[in-house]
């Protein structure tokens, strides 16, 4: 059975967080999540929190979580509490996968990627019931209970799951032995009392997933608000993958503005002159969601010699 569409209405206090992966230091993609999810934190006078989402260690880049963490201090993104590493929570991660297989939700599954491709390039369920164990070299996945066809972004409205996604039963751990980055955020977002989610509209895909697992796991979802992708002039994302340029650490001025231009700030000149801490402090009294681009993706137009 599909949900419906949903719109959660949290009262509870805002915590809103940005939570990286390691793979390289902090570019102007991140940036944006970065400002977007600090400023819609700060303008309801909630907390903001950093969470370093380091559970693929082959695609982490050694000293990234200090280059990050160093990005954001020097752009005066302080963080509320501890920084939390995902690498430290495995034992909540396999706590609850245990739950799972005990009582039969979960299961162990041995098909390849180029199976699942040849089958029409959806999982199609051939492993639930073949009882297979943690010595067949398998993944876990979840038997999906609560598929989600649609949901409510906070600025984009409602967005629609291909049906056969939606209804797929996912890996929650690898056949490598890492930890899904769908469970995990879940889980982590629900232990920190994370009340909305502010990120890349990248993310946009798995956001049904995650939502199945708040209602499998009898928690009420989050919202969603999924920000616009900066991309580069060939029409791909700026992420570490495709080698977006570093944001500059010692001058931070000239990008943090275009960013926050690109976030949809009409910067007056006044702001050009103004300290960092100044043009931080107008972007929280200032930010609205009616201010966001309607658009997913956007190459943006660096003034001031950034790039």
């Amino acid at each position: 059975m599909t949900n419906n569409t949903s719109s959660p209405i949290n009262t509870s206090p805002y915590i809103g967080r940005f939570a990286p992966s390691p793979s390289g230091p902090l570019h102007f993609g991140s940036l944006i999540a970065a400002l977007g999810s600090y400023f819609q934190a700060k303008s309801m006078d909630g907390q903001w929190l950093v969470r370093m989402e380091d559970l693929d260690p082959p695609r982490e880049m050694v000293g990234a979580s200090k280059l990050i963490l160093s990005a954001l201090e020097a752009y005066h993104l302080y963080w509320d509490g501890d920084v939390v590493y995902q690498s430290k929570r495995h034992d909540l991660y396999q706590d609850q996968i245990d739950k799972w297989l005990s009582s039969k939700q979960a299961y162990y599954c041995q098909c390849s990627r180029k199976q699942i491709k040849q089958s029409g390039g959806f999982y199609n369920g051939a492993c639930r019931d073949k009882q297979l164990t943690s010595t067949d070299n398998c993944s876990i996945r979840l038997k999906m209970a609560h598929p989600v066809e649609r949901f409510l972004d906070q600025r984009h409205a409602e967005i629609t799951i291909p049906k056969a996604l939606a209804e797929e039963d996912f890996i929650i751990k690898r056949r490598d032995g890492l930890y899904a980055y769908n469970l995990a955020v879940v889980l982590d977002d629900i232990d920190q009392g994370i009340t909305q989610v502010v990120r890349g509209a990248d993310l946009i895909e798995p956001t049904g997933r995650q939502i199945s697992l708040y209602r499998t796991l009898g928690h009420e979802p989050v919202s969603y608000l999924h920000l616009p992708l900066a991309m580069d002039g060939n029409g791909n994302k700026l992420s570490k993958q495709n080698h977006a340029t570093a944001i500059d650490m010692r001058n931070p001025k000239a990008t943090l503005l275009n960013a926050m231009s690109f976030l949809g700030f009409e910067i007056n000149q006044e702001m050009h002159s103004a300290s960092i801490d100044e043009i931080i402090r107008w972007g929280c009294q200032n930010w609205h969601l009616k201010q966001l681009p309607s658009q997913i993706e956007i190459t943006p137009r660096f003034s001031n010699g950034v790039s």
